[in-house]
C-alpha cells in the first residue's frame, strides 16, 4: 500500500540539529496528512508537528519556535528540521500519514520509527 522511510535521527548534543526525512512511496492516490510523533519512554505518544495537504501547520507546544516541519511534494517527503534540541526532545520519532490508497480509501500509516537521542 504506502511506505514511509524514514532517516536523520541519531545522537546529538543539547542544544545541537537534526533533520529527520520521511518519503513515503507506493499506492498513493493522495496524502491528506504528514507529520511526525514521538514517544519517550514513560510517556504517551504525541504529536510533534504535522502537515496537511492544504499546508495547515501544526506544532506541539512544546517544540514551538525550535522545530519546523516542511514537505517536497514531488517527492512525497516530509522533514522535521529539529534546532536547539533538549533532553526532553529524546524519543522514537514515527513518520505518519494519513493517505488515500485508492480513490475511495484512506487510512493511516506509520513508520518504523528513528531514535533521537539528546545528551546533556
Amino acid at each position: 500500500q504506502v511506505q514511509l522511510v524514514e532517516s536523520g535521527g541519531g545522537l546529538v548534543q543539547a542544544g545541537g540539529s537534526l533533520r529527520l526525512s520521511c518519503a513515503a512511496s507506493g499506492s498513493i492516490f493522495s496524502i491528506n496528512f504528514m507529520g511526525w510523533y514521538r514517544q519517550a519512554p514513560g510517556k504517551e505518544r504525541e504529536l510533534v508537528a504535522g502537515i496537511t495537504n492544504s499546508g495547515r501547520i501544526n506544532y506541539a507546544d512544546s517544540v514551538k519556535g525550535r522545530f519546523t516541519i516542511s514537505r517536497d511534494n514531488a517527492k512525497n517527503t516530509v522533514y522535521l528540521q529539529m534546532n536547539s534540541l533538549k533532553p526532553e526532545d529524546s524519543a522514537v520519532y514515527q513518520c505518519n500519514t494519513n493517505a488515500y490508497y485508492t480513490r475511495l480509501y484512506s487510512q493511516d500509516f506509520w513508520g518504523q520509527g528513528t531514535q533521537v537521542t539528546v545528551s546533556s
